[in-house]
C-alpha cells in the first residue's frame, strides 16, 4: 500500500518535502536547542555537548539571576499581556461591528489603524516615549512645587507601554474581525429581531456565539504578541522592565544555562496560552454545532 502511495507522488514531492523540513528546522531548531540545554546538570555550559540531565538551572533561576528580579518582571509581563489581550478583544469586536456599516471617514480611520504595522517598531516606541515626556513637562508645569517631589513620570507599564503594545495588537485584531464579518450572514440577526430580540440580545445570543472562536483567536494574538514584545516596549516603558527586556539584558551578563531555563519557562507560558485558546475555540465550535442541531 505504501509503495502504491509512493508511486503516485509527483517528482517534485521530495525536493519540496526537504525544503519544508529545513524550514521547520530553521524555525523551531533554536527553540528546541534552548529547551534541551536548559535541562543540563550543574556542570553544564552554554553549548553542546550536554553535561548531565537535571533541573539544576531552573532552581538557580528561582533563586534569582544577580540583581535582576525575574519574578517581578514575569508578573509585569503577565499583567501587561492580560490587559492588552482584554483591550484588543473588546476594541477589535467593537470596531468590527462599527465597520459593518458605512461610517464617515472610515477608510482613513482604517488606514491610520493598520499603518502601525508597517512603521518600524523602534520608531513607534520612540514616538510614544517622546509624547509622554512632553506630557510630563506639561504636568510638571501645572503642578505646585509641593507636589512635584512626589511626581515621577507618566511613562509606565499601564500607560505608555500599554499604548505601545496596542499599536501592535489592535491592527491584527481589526483585520481578523473584518474577515469574520465579511463572511457573516446577517440573516441570523434578522431572524432574532423578527422574534423580538433587542440589539443586545441579538449580539449576545446570536452574533457572539458565532464569532466566538475568532474572538478567542484575537485574544491569543493579543497576549502572545505582547508577551514577547521588545522593540515597542524599549523606549516607552519608563523605569521598569518587562520579562523580554530583562531577558535581552541578561544575554550579555549571564553565562550559565540559567538563561536557557528562563527562555524555556517563557516558551512554556506562550504554548500554554495557545493551547488554552485552541481548546476554548474548539469547545465553542462544538457547542455551536450542537446548538445548530
Amino acid at each position: 500500500m505504501s509503495q502504491r502511495i509512493g508511486e503516485q507522488r509527483s517528482p517534485g514531492f521530495w525536493p519540496l518535502a526537504i525544503v519544508f523540513g529545513l524550514f521547520v528546522l530553521f524555525m523551531y531548531g533554536p527553540m528546541l536547542t534552548i529547551f534541551v540545554l536548559s535541562f543540563q546538570g550543574p556542570e553544564g555550559g552554554l553549548t553542546f555537548p550536554i553535561r548531565g540531565v537535571s533541573l539544576h538551572w531552573f532552581y538557580k533561576l528561582a533563586e534569582g539571576l544577580g540583581t535582576v528580579d525575574i519574578g517581578a518582571a514575569f508578573l509585569r509581563s503577565l499583567m501587561l499581556g492580560g490587559v492588552v489581550m482584554l483591550l484588543t478583544v473588546v476594541l477589535s469586536v467593537l470596531a468590527g461591528l462599527a465597520f459593518r456599516k458605512k461610517i464617515s471617514g472610515g477608510n482613513a480611520l482604517f488606514f491610520i489603524t493598520v499603518a502601525s504595522l508597517i512603521m518600524p517598531s523602534i520608531i513607534v516606541s520612540l514616538g510614544i516615549g517622546l509624547q509622554f515626556r512632553l506630557l510630563d513637562s506639561g504636568i510638571k508645569a501645572l503642578l505646585p512645587d509641593s507636589m512635584l517631589e512626589n511626581y515621577g513620570t507618566a511613562l509606565g507599564l499601564m500607560t505608555s507601554a500599554l499604548g505601545a503594545h496596542l499599536t501592535w495588537t489592535l491592527p491584527f485584531g481589526l483585520l481578523i474581525m473584518f474577515a469574520v464579518f465579511n463572511r457573516f450572514n446577517p440573516a441570523y440577526e434578522e431572524a432574532a429581531r423578527d422574534l423580538g430580540a433587542t440589539p443586545w440580545q441579538s449580539f449576545r445570543h446570536v452574533v457572539l456565539p458565532l464569532i466566538g472562536p475568532s474572538v478567542v483567536g484575537i485574544g491569543m494574538f493579543g497576549f502572545t504578541l505582547s508577551w514577547d514584545e521588545i522593540a515597542r516596549t524599549s523606549q516607552a516603558i519608563g523605569d521598569v522592565n518587562t520579562l523580554p527586556l530583562e531577558l535581552q539584558g541578561l544575554t550579555s551578563t549571564v553565562t550559565t544555562p540559567s538563561i536557557y531555563a528562563l527562555g524555556t519557562v517563557t516558551t512554556i507560558v506562550s504554548f500554554a496560552v495557545m493551547g488554552i485558546a485552541v481548546g476554548l475555540a474548539l469547545w465553542l465550535g462544538r457547542r455551536q454545532k450542537k446548538a445548530a442541531q
